[in-house]
């Protein structure tokens, strides 16, 4: 069957056909035992798991089960990754850019999603506007990317910097980060949508999964196309 009907929830196992991954367990909103039932229904046909969004006592209660040894929990990401089969990775990095240190558990959750779909990556850490200088220390490597992911909150200028400096894609990621009239994300992610910088991207506000998706996607059409 190309589902399994839980009666929760209808578990798609031909994703991994259709995309190129299985599905992914979105955690809010689902009890513990809705998310362990859906991970042990995808883990069961063998494939690589990742949820999203999980607390810490999600992961608890999964690792109860002694179903799962190898599954582990990425405490900055929220997420929880099972590698079950062999993931072969990208030859081209996905550069992963925060602006501060403040942005780095979207970025870590777009790094998680990046590489349990076959992706490198390489996270370039605290580069934010307010010192430009440290950006240009890895313009090289930017450069040489495909595909670049940006994460940054406040005023979330530092993906139209980026945009203006390198001939690939910029996917924006707008945070929830900052003071009060951050709006919780909302500036950012109307800068990033007014970018004067041609080529960006914007994904939903801390939407770091998002993110890594299409940067994966775009990576592996750019790479399928060199061979």
């Amino acid at each position: 069957m190309p589902f399994e009907d839980l009666g929760f929830a209808c578990v798609d196992h031909h994703r991994q056909i259709r995309r190129g991954f299985p599905e992914v367990i979105f955690c809010p909103g689902k009890t513990t035992e809705q998310i362990i039932e859906i991970f042990s229904s995808l883990a069961e046909k063998g494939n690589n798991v990742l949820a999203t969004r999980a607390e810490r006592q999600v992961y608890d209660a999964i690792a109860k089960t002694n179903k799962f040894p190898n599954a582990r929990y990425e405490e900055l990401a929220k997420a929880i990754v099972l590698e079950q089969k062999e993931i072969p990775s990208s030859a081209t990095a996905i550069p992963i850019v925060t602006a501060g240190t403040a942005d780095l558990p979207v970025a870590t959750e777009a790094k998680v999603t990046a590489e349990i779909m076959g992706q490198q990556t390489e996270l370039i850490c605290d580069v934010g506007v307010a010192g430009l200088h440290r950006l240009l220390g890895h313009l090289e490597k930017l450069q040489n990317a495909n595909i670049i992911i940006v994460v940054a909150g406040m005023e979330g200028a530092l993906a139209s910097v980026v945009g203006g400096l390198v001939s690939c894609p910029v996917i924006a990621v707008p945070t929830s980060v900052g003071y009060g009239s951050n709006f919780e994300g909302l500036s950012a992610l109307l800068t990033m949508l007014n970018s004067c910088a041609a080529g960006i991207s914007v994904v939903n506000i801390d939407s770091g999964f998002s993110a890594a998706v299409t940067a994966t996607l775009i990576n592996k059409k750019i790479e399928g196309k060199e061979k």
